[in-house]
Order: structure tokens, then C-alpha cells, then sequence
């Protein structure tokens, strides 16, 4: 099937997209620190929508859904590194 990734709030998915594979009973999760991370699986989808970044991904067909455990960790991964690292654009009395 395929991986549609979503850069912008805005743009995820179609609403082809939403009555194809995003219907019937759905299970979901949240992960981050924050729950910024939500999960939700489809019968023949899985979505994950990251707000802190934007980010909406949406994961179709058995062998793609199976990915998403795969970008979950990346996700988790690039926060926890955002969260150690200073902020590169902040002045330097604003810490």
C-alpha cells in the first residue's frame, strides 16, 4: 500500500485517505512525556500525528503498518534529544 508523510497540521490526511483506511474501530496510544505523540490503529491504517513537531504520517497496508514501531522510536529519540541539547536560537540572557 504506502507511507504518506504530512509535514503541516493542515495538509493529513485526504479526506479519500480518511474513507479509504482511517473507518471502522480504532485502538489508541500516546507517547512522549507530554502524550505529544498519538497513535491510532486502523484495521488497515495506523496514523501517528506528532503536535509537537507537526508531523502526521499515515502507515497503510499490513506490511508498511508494521513500520510505525519503527518511526514511534525515531520520534522518541529526536525528542529526547531536542530536550538535552540548548536551544541554538535563544539569546544568550535568555536562559
Amino acid at each position: 500500500m504506502g507511507i504518506f508523510r504530512y509535514d503541516c497540521n493542515y495538509s493529513a490526511p485526504t479526506k479519500e485517505q480518511r474513507n479509504r483506511y482511517m473507518r471502522g474501530e480504532s485502538e489508541e496510544h500516546t507517547f512522549g512525556k507530554e502524550g505529544e505523540i498519538l497513535l491510532v490503529i486502523y484495521d488497515d491504517a495506523a496514523y501517528l500525528k506528532d503536535d509537537s513537531d507537526g508531523i502526521r504520517i499515515l502507515f497503510t497496508g499490513e506490511q508498511d503498518k508494521q513500520k510505525v514501531h519503527d518511526e514511534i522510536r525515531r520520534l522518541l529519540e529526536e525528542h529526547g534529544q531536542k530536550e538535552q541539547r540548548p536551544d541554538e536560537f535563544r539569546a544568550r540572557g535568555e536562559r
